[in-house]
């Protein structure tokens, strides 16, 4: 097993439901993040990751992501590289427009009652169920 690679994910959310995106070159939808470059802090990471995949007409106060929790895990993209995961949480509202770009065809704001199985294993296995238990996402009964 190689050494593990540093990863940072980013959670936004609106209405009770967590922002995705799907890259061009995957099948699954993603959490908004990417690999650590050398040199980097994670929340240097996160940060750099947010402005590349959200695209420059999204804002955000890059002071207003903390630092939430960590895990291991198995790659989706490749089974034999194990990744550490580092999550960060958004307090604030994200303004602006989301832009596709050459890497990211598209985005989805994520309910609890979404098809899970367009997710990619971080989502379906970490990031969803914690999201619904800590009421980050929520499904129809509960707005009610």
């Amino acid at each position: 097993m190689q050494n593990l690679m540093e990863v940072v994910g980013s959670m936004f959310f609106k209405d009770g439901k967590l922002l995705i995106d799907k890259p061009r070159s995957k099948k699954t939808f993603q959490m908004i993040g990417g690999k650590v470059e050398k040199g980097e802090t994670i929340k240097e990471a996160a940060i750099r990751e947010c402005h590349e995949e959200l695209g420059e007409k999204a804002i955000f106060d890059e002071e207003k992501l903390e630092f939430v929790m960590d895990f291991e895990e198995i790659a989706t993209s490749d089974p034999s590289r194990k990744i550490h995961m580092n999550i960060f949480r958004y307090n604030g509202e994200l303004k602006g427009e989301l832009t596709v770009s050459e890497e990211i065809e598209k985005f989805m704001w994520f309910g609890a009652d979404d098809n899970r199985d367009l997710l990619s294993n971080t989502l379906k296995n970490e990031i969803v169920p914690y999201c619904i238990k800590n009421g980050l996402i929520t499904n129809k009964e509960q707005e009610r």
